[in-house]
């Protein structure tokens, strides 16, 4: 079942995925450069309540951002790049030609 695309629709296909890929990669360099700020200003204001450098580098609610919109980005990643690590394609086309066999047997 294999899909025929003429010259003008795979080209249409290739660009909006480049454009996918562009949104994910100015997200993911807004993701880096928001939450090295971000952190730097909760770890400033740590060091001016009282504590230490040390203490304020390491505390994990400066952090908690990271890990939040992390998940948002990969979230995206796995939708921009495709990666189907459980239900690939070999693993739908395996299924469908079960199935096909399953009903060939009822009958």
């Amino acid at each position: 079942m294999e899909t025929k695309f003429t010259k003008e629709q795979k080209y249409i296909l290739a660009r909006k995925r480049v454009e996918k890929m562009s949104k994910f990669y100015k997200h993911l360099a807004i993701y880096i450069i928001v939450n090295i700020f971000l952190s730097a200003i909760f770890i400033v204001g740590d060091i001016n309540d009282g504590d230490t450098f040390n203490e304020a580098f390491t505390d994990y609610h400066n952090y908690k951002i990271w890990l939040f919109w992390g998940i948002g980005i990969v979230f995206q990643a796995l939708n921009t790049f495709g990666i189907n690590i459980l239900l690939s394609k070999d693993w739908e086309e395996q299924k469908v030609k079960e199935y096909m066999a399953n009903q060939d047997k009822i009958r």
